[in-house]
C-alpha cells in the first residue's frame, strides 16, 4: 500500500494562520466535505484533483474496510 498526502485546497482571508484554520473547520463543520484536493505521492510529486460530488458521496458510503485489498 502506497503513503499519499492530501491537502484541501480552500482560500480564506484571515489575518492570521490560526484564524485560517479555524475558518476551514467552521466550514466542515457546516457544509460538505470540500472537493478540491492536492494529492501528493511517496516521491512529492503532486496531482490536483476536483472530485464529483455524486462518486465521492457514493464512495464515501460504503464501509472500504471490507475489501479484501485492505487486507
Amino acid at each position: 500500500m502506497h503513503k499519499f498526502t492530501v491537502t484541501v485546497m480552500e482560500e480564506f482571508e484571515a489575518d492570521t494562520a490560526e484564524e485560517a484554520a479555524l475558518l476551514m473547520y467552521q466550514q466542515l463543520t457546516k457544509e460538505p466535505a470540500p472537493l478540491n484536493y492536492s494529492v501528493a505521492d511517496e516521491t512529492k510529486i503532486a496531482t490536483d484533483l476536483t472530485l464529483d460530488r455524486e462518486k465521492a458521496d457514493e464512495f464515501a458510503s460504503v464501509d472500504h474496510t471490507a475489501d479484501p485489498g485492505n487486507w
